[in-house]
């Protein structure tokens, strides 16, 4: 039976075709977990994104699928949850099943299971963070020029107060595009004392929401005109929120997000976003991957490095009367 699935060449025609045909009325399925263990590695590799409920990371699975399937391999997906320890638990998974290789967005700190898994000679690709190292392929967005373009375009609309709503603070992501907040309203006032952090619990919507209540609940003297959401998630949330106390947006505040997903243009109020790649990024992180994997020791790692852009839509098309009021006087 070996010779007929694995070198169908040597075996006779007549042989071949009875092997077969027990093959099939036993029902028979090839353990392809027993040809991995030979074989050192399996035609799989694993893909952890940091929250798969958001639709900016399944975008990025399927660049990455499309070229995984043009190489005959499989996708495992794996879902964090942005738990350091169910990260944990699928990398011992993906190691327990000798992938090719692995490609992550990882939580907030990089898990001491990717050195072990590197260890043992599967590469590993960071993608949506850079690589601590040269000597690690990864892709990513300059985050902290996104964040700035966000802000930049809101200044220039005439906001002088301006809110930046995160999440978890410890994720270089957020921290990056809260820094290009930072910097453009720092170049504009020459302090960041017109911007107003929020820092919700989640990168989601229900984060967003709680982040709008806050805003609402502030007195008029100090509440923010417009905001710059950490991603899309959040900004759909605040948008929600806003409509739900009455505020108009955007001519009473302004809302930025960020990652672009599908459902930015197709909200009540189409979302201003700051464009992120989503597939290529997943695509150049399987060919960084499967280029490492055939190459092994001659490989010449990279860390890509994607400009962001500034799709400008209604959510942020028209200036706050006030501040158009004290931009004439």
């Amino acid at each position: 039976m070996s010779n007929v699935l694995n070198r169908p060449e040597v075996v006779s025609p007549p042989t071949r075709e009875r092997v077969l045909a027990a093959i099939d009325a036993l029902g028979f399925v090839r353990n392809e977990s027993a040809r991995h263990l030979r074989a050192g590695s399996s035609r799989t590799v694993g893909l952890v994104v940091l929250d798969i409920a958001n639709p900016f990371f399944t975008d990025v699975a399927r660049g990455v699928e499309d070229v995984l399937n043009e190489q005959g391999l499989a996708l495992i997906l794996c879902n964090a949850d942005d738990r350091p320890e169910k990260e944990a638990a699928y990398l011992a998974v993906l190691a327990e099943q000798r992938v090719q290789g692995v490609i992550i967005t990882p939580t907030a700190q990089l898990s001491p299971h990717l050195d072990a898994i590197r260890q043992r000679g599967v590469p590993v690709v960071l993608l949506d963070r850079r690589a601590p190292g040269p000597d690690q392929c990864s892709v990513a967005v300059d985050d902290v020029v996104g964040g700035q373009l966000a802000a930049e375009h809101l200044l220039e609309r005439g906001h002088e107060r301006i809110a930046f709503i995160g999440g978890p603070s410890g994720l270089p992501q957020v921290q990056e595009r809260h820094a290009g907040v930072e910097r453009a309203v720092r170049r504009r006032f020459g302090s960041d004392e017109p911007l107003t952090v929020f820092s919700p619990e989640t990168l989601t919507v229900l984060g967003g929401r709680e982040a709008g209540a806050q805003i609402v609940g502030m007195s008029e003297s100090r509440r923010p005109t417009a905001a710059v959401c950490a991603n899309d998630l959040i900004a759909l949330g605040l948008l929600q929120e806003m409509v739900r106390h009455g505020v108009r947006v955007p001519d009473d505040f302004a809302i930025v997000g960020y990652d672009d997903i599908d459902f930015a243009g197709a909200a009540a109020v189409p979302l201003t976003s700051v464009r992120k790649p989503r597939q290529e990024l997943g695509r150049r992180a399987a060919e960084l991957l499967i280029e490492e994997a055939n190459a092994h020791a001659t490989h010449l790692h990279q860390q890509l490095v994607y400009e962001p852009t500034l799709v400008v839509r209604e959510s942020s098309m028209v200036r706050r009367s006030a501040a158009a009021r004290r931009g004439s006087a």
